[in-house]
């Protein structure tokens, strides 16, 4: 096992050494706030900076230290697709709505990429292009089948890549060609999150980190005064009341918070980075510094990091395991497979993070029982995740921006569920069943 890791090896995110946490400090809690939100990640940022620049006063809350949850922790890939398939998608709900909810997706891919630039956030952010790698010849037909029909209806860009010229895209033979979309990006999420909590506090946010919301309870409130505070939000500093809520917790969602508990599934992902490696070397291993991900429903994906010359990779998503040795061997193998250039490798740091999916693979955007929510992004985290708290921001705001396709659905859930995803293993199965079936069908 020491073979695998480096010596000054750390079972910590790899941003977390450009981005380390660090302890809010927010005086002492008021005892009312137009806006609390409950998450301070993409989404919950998002929305206070928006609010606080519009005058209101709000209060973010987080359970553990801000950035300590997925907006640090994740892969950093900018995209505009779902894992709900654009051409199913159409032959389901109608082409009109297939186009609205991709339309949303490439403004909340669009708008982050300029808020960033707006706001002078340096993040790595690039448009560096995409690609998906086919695990199987069904799966290239498949893809080339979905791409088109995008490109046809949405003029969204993209080149097959056959397998005999794989190696101009990735140096690995394991994968049956892909496809490229060449103005995808990615970021260096570490960097985006403490940009976004840097200008959020700078506006006058008040940000609570160890500080846990236990409760959110509805207030009468007489007619006349429709406008005060709604809710009584019951926290570990204390109680406070608020006149619009925010839960944005997505794979983090307490038992406290039954509603929204019972309408995402937890599930945890697994990254990891290399060594420092010869510039020559992974300039071989991914020659235009794309983004990787397969066509599988459970991924594997790999990119360059954005500030060192490593690999960052991950896969085996919702495995269940917890010790880093066993998730560094894991993974490892998943390196040595797709790249075995990268047999002897060692590896610097691996980490893991709360992930949510949803029943129907959507991610959503709405409000229930007064209490505005964004959560579910089913590995779409990055863009969606800073769109869904600019749109709730211009719904309490009240502004005709904030209207999003997201919302129009129903957030459905299953009979008896509680928030705990304990068909999870039975699930991965069935997505590698699918995925093999649908390697065996061509």
């Amino acid at each position: 096992m020491k073979d695998l890791l480096t010596t000054d090896f750390r079972n910590a995110p790899y941003w977390w050494d450009a981005a380390p946490l660090t302890e809010t400090a927010s005086g002492a809690l008021a005892p009312s706030y137009d806006a609390v939100i409950v998450g301070s990640g993409y989404t919950g940022l998002r929305a206070a900076l928006t609010l606080a620049r519009a005058g209101r006063s709000v209060a973010v809350f987080d359970k553990e230290r801000p950035g300590s949850g997925a907006s640090r922790r994740n892969a950093g890939f900018l995209g505009r697709t779902l894992k709900k398939s654009y051409v199913d998608l159409k032959a389901a709900k109608g082409a009109a709505h297939a186009s609205a909810i991709y339309r949303d997706l490439m403004m909340a891919y669009d708008s982050t990429l300029a808020f960033i630039e707006e706001e002078g956030i340096d993040c790595h952010a690039v448009r560096c292009g995409c690609l998906i790698a086919a695990t199987s010849a069904a799966h290239y037909a498949v893809l080339e089948r979905e791409l088109s029909g995008m490109k046809a209806d949405l003029g969204l860009p993209y080149s097959m890549v056959p397998r005999a010229r794989l190696r101009e895209e990735m140096a690995s033979d394991l994968y049956d060609g892909g496809a490229v979309i060449p103005d995808l990006g990615s970021l260096h999420p570490g960097l985006y999150h403490r940009g976004l909590m840097t200008r959020a506090l700078a506006a006058g946010v008040a940000l609570f980190g160890r500080c846990e919301v236990t409760r959110i309870e509805r207030v009468e409130v007489e007619p006349a005064a429709s406008q005060g505070d709604r809710f009584r939000v019951s926290t570990a500093g204390g109680q406070t009341r608020a006149r619009d809520v925010v839960v944005a917790t997505n794979g983090y969602t307490p038992k406290s918070l039954p509603w929204h508990a019972r309408r995402v599934i937890p599930f945890v992902g697994y990254m990891a980075a290399t060594e420092k490696l010869p510039p020559a070397l992974l300039a071989t291993l991914l020659p235009h510094r794309r983004t990787v991900i397969d066509s599988n429903l459970d991924i594997d994906f790999f990119r360059p990091a954005p500030d060192s010359p490593r690999l960052l990779f991950g896969g085996a998503t919702a495995n269940g395991l917890q010790d880093p040795a066993a998730i560094a061997t894991l993974l490892h193998g998943r390196l040595r497979r797709a790249l075995p250039d990268l047999a002897d490798a060692k590896l610097g740091h691996v980490w893991t993070g709360q992930c949510a999916g949803t029943f129907d693979m959507m991610p959503h955007i709405g409000c229930h029982d007064g209490i505005w929510y964004g959560m579910g992004y089913n590995f779409a985290g990055v863009p969606m995740g800073s769109f869904f708290g600019l749109k709730i921001a211009q719904k309490i705001l009240g502004l005709p921006a904030g209207a999003s396709a997201f919302e129009a659905a129903a957030f459905p859930t299953l009979p008896l569920y509680r928030g705990n995803p304990w068909f999870l293993p039975l699930a991965m199965r069935w997505f590698a069943w699918k995925d093999a079936k649908l390697a065996r069908s061509r």
